[in-house]
């Protein structure tokens, strides 16, 4: 587990990533690992930052006219029907991976929040699992799924997505 930047060669979007962290002071934990596809591809990761990585989904409404990156603990099922309620949304479906490269610069894999920061227009609304912002500290990718970080939940909520001109909406799922 580290407290800083990488120092070795890296993609630009991810050390973007520490880039804003940084200028923003945000503190964070960070540690690498094998690529993770999948919730289960990130236990160990998990257990060394002492965090719940969240899992990350690229939405979109039935007739493509709004995306969403919802934000849910990783032993949670994703319920269309229960989200797409709660936001008065058409049902929701999963966006395909032209948008989700368009609109916050992230492949499948390695979606995460801090793909907003590339999202300069607010194509995406940000939904994030109410028992997400009961924790402490939250964990995800520095949009690429080779790393994880943990930065404390107040930090990304009052610091991170103001900073990205982003807000959140709190749904139930």
């Amino acid at each position: 587990m580290l407290n800083n930047r990488p120092d070795d060669q890296r993609l630009q979007k991810e050390m973007m990533v520490y880039d804003l962290l940084e200028s923003l002071n945000v503190a964070y934990e960070r540690v690498d690992h094998e690529p993770a596809m999948t919730m289960n591809d990130i236990i160990e990761a998990e257990k060394k930052l002492k965090v719940n990585i969240c899992k990350n989904l690229f939405l979109v409404n039935s007739n493509k006219s709004q995306y969403y990156l919802f934000m849910m603990a990783g032993h949670k099922k994703f319920k269309t029907k229960i989200i797409s309620q709660q936001i008065g949304s058409s049902r929701l479906s999963f966006a395909d991976n032209e948008a989700m490269l368009k609109y916050l610069n992230i492949t499948p894999g390695s979606v995460s929040v801090m793909g907003l920061m590339n999202d300069q227009e607010n194509h995406v609304k940000l939904l994030i699992d109410e028992d997400i912002l009961k924790e402490e500290y939250v964990g995800f990718h520095p949009c690429i799924n080779t790393s994880s970080v943990k930065i404390k939940t107040q930090d990304l909520l009052t610091t991170v997505l103001p900073a990205i001109n982003h807000d959140y909406s709190a749904v139930k799922c």
